[in-house]
């Protein structure tokens, strides 16, 4: 029973916790939150090669729509090895031509291997804001916003099954012609639990 009312909670209130899952929110000026944190973990496969400029196209329209003064960056060539390509913070627009300028020079890593979203993502996970009760009237807590996207049909299916799945309970999946992207709310806890605490009344 616990666990259906974990669910049941987590379904209502996940958009409302984690406030940029919501397209909604997606849609809206950037400037009306907090400073987050932005990954995006790219197939660095040679699966990436026949969708990289709809990738590539996608990254960077959603780069546009999100970020904002302040937020920091972070984009993974998840190749056999995943590397970071690009990190910084977001202080003027040089820095989001910076950011964009990394996207369209993304090129498949080493030789083309397996995608090391693994890797990627614990790295990611290990650098995302650490959640913590606001004081009363306090702002909201920063979070993570990560995307994993991924052109090999079986990258994500190893991911799920693999030691970082526990890492993807905050997720959904948005489907294209060849490729999708997973997005993640890395450690975002804390949001959950006062969403169901607000919801009993706690």
């Amino acid at each position: 029973m616990k666990k259906k009312i974990t669910m049941l909670v987590f379904f209502c209130f996940f958009p409302a916790a984690i406030g940029l899952f919501g397209q909604e929110i997606i849609a809206s000026a950037p400037s009306d939150r907090a400073a987050i944190d932005i990954n995006f973990i790219i197939d660095g496969s040679s699966s990436f090669i026949d969708a990289k400029e709809e990738i590539t196209s996608w990254v960077i329209n959603r780069l546009d729509r999100i970020a904002a003064q302040g937020d920091r960056v972070t984009v993974w060539n998840a190749g056999s090895s995943a590397k970071i390509i690009y990190t910084g913070r977001i202080n003027s627009a040089s820095d989001i031509d910076a950011v964009k300028k990394s996207i369209r020079e993304f090129s498949v890593s080493g030789n083309g291997g397996a995608a090391d979203f693994s890797g990627a993502l614990k790295d990611a996970a290990s650098r995302a804001p650490q959640q913590s009760p606001p004081a009363s009237g306090g702002d909201a807590q920063p979070f993570s916003y990560t995307v994993l996207i991924s052109a090999s049909p079986s990258a994500l299916s190893s991911l799920l099954s693999g030691p970082q799945a526990n890492l993807l309970r905050f997720s959904r999946v948005e489907e294209f012609s060849g490729w999708r992207a997973l997005v993640v709310g890395l450690n975002i806890d804390g949001k959950v639990r006062q969403a169901a605490a607000d919801f009993f009344g706690s």
